[in-house]
């Protein structure tokens, strides 16, 4: 008898992680890939950080911790959001999670009940509506144009047919790199709070910025949900390690998520973690990088054939129309690598709709290999 498997798994699968696996596959084989697909810092995390986690092996015992995270690292975290914000935050309301990933989880869990609407923009990060899809809530799409820099209006909100249950935003974004000011992103806020939308506030690319700091939402509201993560400017992906600031009635309800679902988030990253917050100097200098690489790629994409591209305010990100070149932007990319050892991720990932005359480009990687990839490219397209 065959056995059933359940619908819930059958969600569409993170694409750049399968173009990440090809770009492997090549570099394996041929040892020639430049990877402007993934959104990984080509930086290790700062010394201090590894420094802290060689004492942490030598003095910790690393066994379970709080499952809302170390007392120390919460409190850290706390002064991270006095001093870049001026804000002042209980560290009852932070759970260190595993990665900003497991802090989604949480948040849709204990934020929404199967069956309730979220709103998601598109083009945005997939796992949003993947993860809500898989847990039984319904990503209403939000279709965005260049005219709102692709992030959500309270006018786009309205025209949504049915109610909305919760409404996630990205400044900076995935993939555009385009911000909310604040005076948008305190109008969003507003707009959710008289309607009992709950806000969830992705913030993972604060600190990535080319102008106009970042904006948290906890400048406009105590009920939104905030994540945040170790991965993007503390360039820690593969520590997998995150936050959430929650409001006062879902921090329980997350904490009894955790302690079942997680027991508790990495016990080596948290006590590393707790040096991050000391070496904005290393870190600025990768900024100063991303800086660097975006502004090379901004003058020569264009000169490849990669004429219409998003403003990339922030995070390291460029994403390019390219109707021009293609109408099957999947095929494109494969064929890019393939040809030219260029990795880069199809638009499909973020706008199922219309993502096949899309793509991104990651240029958080070193500067000579943005340089190069843009030349090839345009060796390629002339």
């Amino acid at each position: 008898m065959t056995l059933k498997a359940a619908r819930r798994g059958q969600i569409p699968p993170f694409i750049v992680m399968d173009v990440m696996r090809a770009a492997f596959e090549r570099q394996q084989a041929s040892g020639d890939v430049l990877h402007l697909e993934v959104g990984q810092p080509s930086t290790p995390a700062p010394q201090g950080v590894i420094a802290a986690a060689k004492a942490a092996l030598d003095a910790q015992t690393l066994g379970y911790t709080d499952a809302m995270g170390i007392p120390q690292l919460r409190a850290r975290i706390a002064e991270h959001y006095q001093s870049w914000y001026g804000i002042e935050i209980p560290i009852e309301r932070i759970a260190v999670t595993t990665g900003s990933s497991g802090a989604f989880v949480l948040a849709f869990l204990a934020g929404f009940d199967p069956g309730d609407r979220v709103a998601v923009a598109e083009p945005g990060y997939p796992c949003y509506r993947n993860i809500l899809s898989g847990l039984g809530i319904e990503p209403v799409p939000i279709v965005t144009s260049e005219a709102s820099r692709y992030q959500p209006t309270i006018e786009l909100l309205e025209a949504v047919p049915g109610p909305l249950d919760g409404l996630i935003l990205a400044s900076p974004s995935n993939p555009t790199g385009t911000m909310l000011s604040a005076d948008e992103l305190e109008a969003l806020a507003g707009y959710c709070t008289a309607r009992g939308i709950r806000l969830i506030s992705d913030e993972i690319y604060h600190g990535i910025t080319y102008g106009e700091r970042a904006a948290t939402a906890l400048q406009f509201t105590e009920r939104a949900v905030v994540v945040n993560s170790f991965s993007k400017y503390f360039s820690m992906t593969g520590w997998r390690l995150g936050w959430a600031i929650l409001p006062e009635d879902m921090t329980r309800s997350v904490e009894r998520l955790a302690q079942n679902l997680y027991i508790s988030p990495p016990s080596l990253s948290q006590h590393a973690a707790l040096a991050a917050f000391e070496c904005h100097d290393e870190l600025r200098a990768n900024v100063a990088r991303y800086a660097a690489n975006r502004a090379l790629l901004l003058e020569k994409l264009p000169l490849a054939g990669f004429e219409r591209l998003a403003p990339a305010q922030g995070a390291f990100y460029i994403y390019a129309d390219i109707a021009g070149l293609t109408n099957d932007s999947k095929d494109f990319c494969a064929r890019m690598l393939a040809e030219t050892g260029v990795a880069a991720t199809p638009g499909i990932d973020f706008d199922p709709g219309r993502g096949h005359r899309f793509m991104r480009f990651s240029f958080a990687g070193a500067t000579r290999d943005m340089a190069e990839a843009a030349e090839r490219l345009k060796a390629w397209l002339a």
